[in-house]
Formats: structure tokens, sequence, C-alpha cells
């Protein structure tokens, strides 16, 4: 420690005196400059790294195995929260400090691992601490595999990305950011890999679960209340209340870094990285970029402006910290792109069309001069490496740029103003592309690039206060996740989240909610076919018994002529848009993604992709005319076999929504329609019961057939038909019942789709 007008700093550097990075007085940006030209090349390197997955504790198998001085964690004897081999090399020897935590056991082994990291890195020179960060980990529902899992076993549940979105209210989504954002600091994160802020205009793209919808103006104004709740240290209301005031464990040390300069940031501060820049939900045909055959994102309807709108509001934050953290471009190749002043891009015959990182109109132009943007620009994971020969592979997507070996396609992502690799760990490549830039541009001209990156990166754990207390208690940790008071508020939004569409009534009666003569009901079994899954790996087909026993209020029973009610669970439409047995028999490999349930036939799509292009193929990607079938279409089996056993007693579906299904094929057939967007089954059954009214608005259209689907452009929100049922309700954005009837209230006036 040194002491210095009457106040103690670390003595990070050892050097005795204290140097600027050290004095916690100053803004973070001279701080972080400061460092910054203090810094090796390698350790630079390092910082523009991420970490592979890191579960704690490490099973020593699958693809993220550690050891333990060489032996598995049981053969050491070594605690949970130890420290692998692995890790202890990614911080000492390749000086890695973006750490991503993937599954923590709980809260007291996160902590007591965080501190482990902290303390192997502050006896490192200059004493830089760990960033670790996280996917989301807080939703409700089971994974979907739409996207890496990560769990803690303690955290608060919320819904989904799409439940969030059918509160219709940003000031919940703004206490759900803070509230996320002191569990997350509990468990030694400080930068959160979110929020998706993808205006979500294609129906069919995968991941569209976890965004907040294709409203613009509900998404932009979501994306303001979540960064501004999850970067804001509170000094006072709710965020004090659970703890998290700034007050240092150590009096003596500040846990708000310089907060004259670098107002709201702090010990309860958690970065948001938006994603994915431009936006991400425009694939053609609905097709998602973590593949090859998913690789364009296209414009037809020339709304690229409107894909802009959520992050012109995180970079303008009404919260005192002014702006996200960190931006993440997309896998995407935006084709024929519209930049802001004019130019179209990615037209092939302005050069070879590049995904987003690569190409400089759409990261340095766009992003870093028009937009202004200063924070930390981080690619997605796995853009520089070779890419995979099989297009169908969950490989590298070095879209564009294949022709670059994967030092220069560092080099051109660092020209274009990208700070940060995801997903890479190896920094030679790093070092590579910085000898090719001195020898282009001259020492001091690289050596001032890398200083630009390496500050920016910094600036981050200078704001969270990880400089001066990077250490958590266990106890506390473990007092603050999943608390009461966070739950409680978690499980209220969840259940807010839950949109009724149809409540059929006979003889004035509503079938919802359920009356004292409903005490048995019977569930039906599911059944998934095989399908590819997240990683292209295959899943096996199964059968699945949908009901959490625990939750359920009522007796299940095996014969549906025991049953008052028959309550069917099912999933939206699970589609696969590529299929290399159709390209091994002539074909391109393409089939339309469907949201129906019973097989289609895609009569009226286009007859020519609107992009092509890869070294993997030849042709164009039109699926017209070809036929594809989902892998639960059993699901609607279940709900046409419900409504043909149960007779006049009502059928209740409870559809788990990934995406809008077409749902003309089912309604007919229920009394009542509930949509869960994810949440834990217990809200269901409440909802079923009574116990709550439903107020859940639908954040989406769900289209009146796939023909209209196929008609719609992927970049425009609500030009497709909506879905009309049997009563005439329309099951357009901002529909949805309470037990009087179509709800129309503030939010629905205030978030209108055109």
């Amino acid at each position: 420690m040194l002491e210095a007008d009457g106040h103690l700093f670390k003595d990070l550097a050892r050097t005795g005196a204290l140097l600027p990075y050290e004095d916690w007085r100053l803004p973070a940006a001279e701080r972080a400059a400061d460092l910054a030209s203090r810094m090796s090349l390698e350790a630079i390197a390092g910082l523009m790294l991420y970490s592979p997955h890191q579960p704690v504790p490490n099973p020593g198998v699958g693809p993220f195995a550690g050891s333990y001085g060489g032996r598995t964690r049981q053969e050491a004897g070594a605690p949970a929260w130890a420290l692998t081999d692995q890790q202890r090399a990614m911080l000492t020897a390749d000086h890695i400090r973006h750490v991503l935590a993937f599954t923590l056991q709980d809260a007291g082994t996160a902590a007591r691992w965080n501190n482990a990291l902290q303390a192997l890195a502050e006896s490192e020179p200059l004493g830089v601490p760990v960033n670790t960060s996280s996917d989301p980990r807080n939703g409700a529902a089971d994974t979907s595999g739409a996207e890496f899992a990560t769990l803690a076993a303690d955290v608060s549940r919320w819904p989904e990305g799409l439940g969030m979105a059918a509160l219709f209210d940003p000031e919940r989504v703004r206490q759900y950011a803070a509230i996320i954002s002191r569990e997350y600091r509990a468990l030694g994160i400080t930068t959160a890999l979110g929020p998706q802020i993808d205006i979500a205009t294609d129906p069919r793209w995968m991941r569209l679960q976890d965004t907040w919808g294709p409203h613009s103006g509900l998404v932009a104004d979501y994306a303001r209340a979540y960064c501004d709740g999850m970067q804001t240290t509170p000094t006072s209301g709710d965020g004090a209340a659970f703890g998290m005031t700034g007050t240092p464990a150590d009096a003596e040390l500040p846990a708000v870094a310089a907060a004259a300069s670098d107002p709201g940031w702090g010990s309860a501060s958690v970065s948001a990285m938006v994603k994915h820049w431009p936006g991400g939900g425009t694939g053609e045909g609905g097709r998602d970029a973590h593949y090859g055959f998913g690789k364009f994102a296209v414009y037809p309807g020339g709304n690229e402006a409107e894909h802009l709108r959520a992050f012109e509001a995180a970079f303008h934050l009404h919260g005192p910290t002014g702006c996200a953290g960190a931006v993440m471009p997309y896998y995407t190749i935006a084709w024929h792109y519209r930049t802001p002043d004019g130019r179209v891009v990615n037209t092939g015959g302005d050069s070879t069309p590049r995904a987003n990182s690569y190409h400089r109109a759409i990261v340095h132009d766009m992003l870093r001069e028009r937009s202004g943007f200063d924070g930390v620009v981080c690619t997605d994971w796995g853009i520089t490496a070779d890419p995979d020969p099989e297009i169908d592979h969950f490989g590298q997507r070095c879209y564009g740029v294949e022709d670059l070996d994967v030092a220069d396609r560092h080099l051109l992502a660092l020209d274009n103003g990208v700070d940060q690799f995801g997903g890479n760990s190896d920094c030679a490549p790093i070092i590579e592309a910085y000898r090719r830039l001195a020898l282009r541009d001259g020492e001091a001209a690289a050596r001032a690039r890398f200083e630009a990156s390496a500050a920016r990166l910094l600036r981050v754990l200078f704001r969270a206060g990880l400089f001066e207390n990077p250490y958590l208690d266990p106890a506390d940790s473990s007092a603050v996740v999943g608390c009461e008071a966070f739950a409680t508020a978690a499980c209220a939004a969840q259940r807010d989240s839950l949109v009724l569409l149809k409540n059929h009534r006979a003889a004035g009666t509503a079938v919802l909610p359920l009356g004292a003569d409903v005490r048995r009901v019977w569930v039906p079994i599911r059944h998934v076919d095989a399908q590819p899954g997240f990683m292209r790996g295959g899943e096996p087909a199964r059968d699945i018994d949908p009901l959490d026993a625990a939750a359920c209020p009522y007796e299940r029973v095996t014969d549906p002529q025991d049953a008052d009610a028959a309550v069917v669970f099912i999933e939206s439409p699970l589609s696969n848009p590529y299929s290399t047995a159709d390209r091994e028999a002539g074909g391109n490999g393409y089939l339309p993604l469907t949201l129906q349930y019973r097989p289609y036939t895609a009569a009226t799509a286009r007859a020519r992709s609107l992009a092509a292009g890869d070294f993997r193929e030849t042709g164009d990607r039109a699926y017209r005319g070809k036929t594809n079938r989902v892998a639960n279409e059993t699901d609607l089996d279940a709900v046409l076999a419900a409504r043909e056993l149960m007779g006049d007693r009502p059928v209740i579906v409870v559809v788990r929504m990934h995406n809008p299904a077409v749902l003309a094929e089912l309604e007919p057939h229920a009394d009542a329609i509930v949509v869960d967007f994810g949440v834990q089954q217990s809200v269901v059954w409440e909802l079923l019961a009574g116990e709550y009214e439903p107020s859940g608005l639908l954040p989406i259209t769900l289209p009146a057939s796939m023909d209209a689907v196929e008609a719609h452009c992927e970049d425009l929100p609500f030009d497709y038909a909506a879905y009309t049922d049997s009563a005439g309700n329309a099951y357009r954005f901002g529909y949805g019942l309470n037990w009087a009837g179509a709800i129309n209230d503030a939010r629905t006036r205030r978030y209108r789709s055109r």
C-alpha cells in the first residue's frame, strides 16, 4: 500500500511511488491511458483475447475440460473453486484478463473462484485484474438450444427476452437489469454479453426469442433502460437497500472510481455489451449467421435505418453512465446494405462482400465516426480462424475474408476499429498483426493503435472499481444472489409475461380461471423427432413429459376420460433450414424455415435468393417448391387428440413460444391458449387456477399463414397479415386478454404496430 495526501492507494506496480493508474482520484480514461503506455505488447495482446468458457468447478471432460496439477479435481482433492492449470496459464503466460464464465456451481463457490483469479492476477506485473463476463444466465426456462447455456444454481429467474418484452414496461426492465447487475457483481461478473437489442423483424429467426421483438420503439426504450440499470451504481434507493451502494469493504479505498469524472460507475456496475451491430434480425429466409448457410443479412424493404434505432438509444442513456460500455457486431454479411450516408456496400461490385467486423464502412465509418462510439468493440465469437469445409457445421465464421490468413484477419478488424476478439485465446495472431502493422505504418503508429484498444478495455475495469477491490465475501455473495427480494421481483415478471390469447366462453362462463370443479387434469406426453441442434451435432428423437409435478396443484390422470380438463404443453414449431441430404440428392441444401406444424411446401417463396456466394456451394439459395417438416409436429396431434378425447370438457393449450407460430391449425380446437415466453411452470399453473390475472401483451405478431411470411420483407416489422381467431381477435403486436377481455391500457396506447 501507498499513502499520499492522507489517502491509501495500492502499489500495484511495486515501484514504491504513486503512478497515475494507481491513483483512484483520477478519471478512468486517464488511468487507463497511463497503464496502457506501461504494458508490454504481449500484455496488450492478452487484453484483446477472451478465455474459453470456464465451468466452475471444472468437470475434467468435455469441450472445456481442465486439470488440477495434471489430475482431475477429484484426484487432486481440489476444492470446487480452485483454479485449473489452464486458468493459471491463461493469466500468467497468455496475459488473458477477460474470462468467460460458464456454469457456476453456486454463489459462494463463484466468489471464492473469483478471489483466486484476482489474487493471481494481482500478483502479476502491473496487477491488472480480471474482467469476468457472462452470457445471459437468469432465464427462467430450460435452455432452448439457441445459444450456450450459462448457469448459476441460485440466481433470480426472469422471463426470456420476449417474455420481458411482453410486459411493455421499460421501468420493469431497468429494475430487472439493476437486480441482475447486483447478482453478477456478487458472482464476480463485471461485463454482460448483452443485451440483445436486434430489431427482430423476421419471425423465423432462431434467436428471436432472446430479443425484445420487432417494435423498434419498445426495443429502444428497453435498451436504454437495461443499460442504465445494469451500469449504474446507486447511492440510495433500491440498490442501496440491497447493500450495494458503493460503500467499500475497506473504508480507506473508494468503491466508486472518480465519481465526478465517471458518474454512475462503481462497485455495483456491470458494463453492458449491446449486440448485434448493425442488427442481426434480417437473415435471408430467417436463417442465422452462426452457420455458413445463414451468413447473409438482407434488406429488401430498405429499412436499414430502423435497425439502428436501439443502438442510438444505448449510446444516449438517460442515466449517469451515458453510453453502453461495449458493442458486438454480428457475424452477418449485410448484403447490399445502404449506410446512413447513402452508400450501398457489399454488392460484390465494391469489393468482396465482408462480414460486419471486417467492413470498414460498418464499424469505422458508421459505429466509430457517425455514432461517435468510443467504447469497446468486441467481435462475435469465432470469426478469425479458417472456415470449416462443410457449410452445415458449427465452425468458424470468417465470412468474406477466407482468402486472408489469420493474422491479416485480425489486422483488418483492428484497422476498422475493433478492440477485442471474442472466442480467441491465442495471442500469436495478434502479435503478428502488430508486426505487420508496424511494417506498414511504423512502430509508433502500431503502438498507438494497440494502446488505444488497451485503454478502452482497461476503462471498463477502472470504472467497475476492480483495481481498488476485486475481491468478494462469499457469505455476502450467497446472501445477495437469489435473495428473497430479487426472487419475488423475478417471479412477478414471470407472471406478468404470460399472454392469454384465447378464453372461450360457454353459457357466459369463460374456461379460465379453472373452477373449483376441476380437480384432475390430463397432460399428454410430448414427442420431438431427431433434429440438428444448436451445435449441428444432432439431437436424438425423444419423448418428453412436460409436467412439473411439484408445480401442479391438480391430480394428474393418465386416462383423459377421468380428467376434468386437458392441459396440453407444446412448443412453437422447431424447424431446420438446411439439409445435407437434400444437397447430396442434387438440391442446394436449403429448406424453408416453417412456423406451422404440418409439412409446409414453399410454393410462394422467392424464385431466386437475394444473396449468394460461398466457396462451399454454387448457385443461389432459393427453396421455392421444397417441403419441410418440423421436429414437433406431434404437438399438433396432441391438441387434436385432446379435443377429440375430452369432448365438451376444457382443452387448454400452453405454447412455449420461441418464434411467432402459425396457430391456424390448432386454435379452433383449443378452448384457451396461453403463450409462455420462458417461465417456470409453477406460474402457468397459478394463472390457470386464477391466483392472478393475466396482463401480458404479444410483443410479436402471429402470422396468418406461411404464405404471409414468405411475402414479407426480412427487414420490415409488421408487414405480414396477423392470424384472426374464431372469436374475431387478431393476434397482433400488443394483443392480450385479461379476465374481462382484450387489454386496452396505457401500454397498448404507447406502443402500437404500424
